[in-house]
């Protein structure tokens, strides 16, 4: 009785996390399975499509030609800048947030949760009203005299990178604000009376103890935006697709599902390398800088 006891107090954890895993496995790695094997295959139009089998040739075609590389850079390149505008944004204001008063703080916690209760397709149409040659704020800066023609922001690196960070920066700012929480007062107060400034208060105290929140919001950010779909297909258009949006037309535009899923892919690959690189060099540059 009693080994039947602890066997059932082992498996009890298991038994409880059984259905989680199991809808884990059906909603995500199924597909991805499926799409990874999907990507060996080949496709002829002449022969009826797709055509079961094992080759490279999807993969070949992605890593030799120039017209991918140039899709994969940009699509890297608005990563990292919206991933650095959203650390230079949300930082503070995380922080800000934090020593608000609890009034203040509910109001300026909703305001930041706000659009995210509304699609990122109805928020990424807004800006398109905002930020389009007859929108908005090109209306209203013609209107004071201060330019002569629109500015273009609509199919540009620009205007991709407001609209995304717009979208992804309360993923920066819950990150470094839950980070925050566990932040002692008491200790900034200390530096302050022995001498330290407040710059000094902010790099040698808060900024190492907030670390971890920052990583994981610049992580999460970064993933967001390599994967985004909406804003860069509304925004950046056919002049300036990215990865997902390549992989998309591959689907169904041209229907060479095996080329679209080689794409999707990588795109995983090359995200999981450069998080997993990212993670390693920052938590080795901190713990050497502020040991």
């Amino acid at each position: 009785m009693s080994q039947q006891s602890d066997t059932l107090s082992t498996a009890r954890p298991y038994l409880l996390s059984a259905p989680a895993l199991l809808l884990y496995v059906g909603v995500f790695m199924i597909p991805l399975i499926m799409t990874f094997m999907l990507s060996f295959y080949t496709f002829d139009i002449t022969r009826g499509g797709i055509l079961s089998g094992f080759s490279l040739e999807n993969y070949t075609e992605v890593l030799s030609d120039s017209y991918f590389h140039k899709i994969f850079l940009r699509t890297f390149v608005l990563s990292i800048l919206v991933t650095v505008f959203c650390v230079l944004l949300g930082t503070p204001e995380a922080y800000i947030l934090h020593n608000m008063s609890s009034r203040w703080k509910s109001i300026c916690m909703l305001a930041i949760l706000g659009p995210l209760l509304v699609s990122v397709v109805v928020r990424t149409l807004g800006w398109a009203i905002l930020i389009g040659s007859d929108g908005l704020i090109n209306n209203t800066l013609m209107a004071l005299g201060l330019i002569d023609e629109p500015i273009k922001l609509m199919f540009t690196m620009t205007g991709l990178v407001i609209a995304l960070v717009h979208v992804l920066i309360p993923f920066m700012v819950l990150s470094v604000w839950a980070a925050l929480q566990k932040l002692d007062p008491m200790v900034e107060s200390a530096g302050q009376s022995l001498g330290a400034s407040s710059f000094t208060v902010l790099r040698k105290i808060v900024l190492p103890q907030i670390m971890p929140g920052v990583l994981s919001g610049s992580l999460i950010v970064f993933a967001l935006t390599a994967s985004a779909f909406a804003t860069p297909s509304i925004l950046g258009g056919r002049r300036l697709k990215v990865v997902a949006t390549t992989a998309y037309d591959e689907y169904l535009g041209t229907l060479n599902w095996p080329l679209g899923a080689a794409i999707a892919v990588l795109l995983l690959l090359a995200n999981i390398l450069i998080i997993t690189s990212y993670n390693k060099f920052i938590e080795r540059k901190y713990a050497q800088a502020f040991k």
